[in-house]
């Protein structure tokens, strides 16, 4: 391994999607030299393969369980429109004094405060409760 071998290593660790052209720019090597060594150091075990690496709950994401109570408004109006917001998840009507109970996963928590304002903005809805997740013990779903 030479200089240029390291140089396609440490941009592959880097970010292993990029073009080969990126590389080659990046080394100072033609992309069928780079694309040739590429090939020889998976050939021979310099590079076992590429994964994709999910980024596990709460780095870097907050998650809430938010309960809705609301009056004046049907749950499938509600539902619909909670609809129209990516980051809730899980949405189940449930018995009890609270009407909805949400499931909520977004990238910070200015965004979960936005996300509350939004859905407390909506006629009808009452109080707002929320729980922010702390710690993920068991994720059944996560295994399915």
């Amino acid at each position: 391994m030479d200089k240029f071998d390291q140089g396609i290593l440490d941009a592959l660790r880097e970010d292993a999607r990029q073009p080969v052209a990126a590389i080659a720019e990046r080394v100072n090597l033609s992309r069928s030299a780079v694309a040739d060594r590429i090939r020889k150091l998976e050939d021979h075990g310099v590079i076992r393969g590429y994964q994709v690496l999910l980024r596990e709950p709460g780095a870097g994401e907050v998650c809430a369980y938010l309960e809705l109570c609301y009056n004046d408004i049907q749950c499938k109006d509600m539902a619909r429109i909670l609809r129209t917001i990516p980051e809730v998840k899980l949405c189940h009507g449930i018995s009890g004094e609270t009407d909805m109970l949400l499931y909520v996963r977004a990238d910070s928590m200015a965004r979960i405060h936005a996300i509350r304002d939004r859905i407390g903005a909506v006629p009808g809805v009452a109080r707002i409760k929320t729980h922010v997740v702390m710690a993920e013990y068991i994720n059944a779903f996560a295994d399915s």
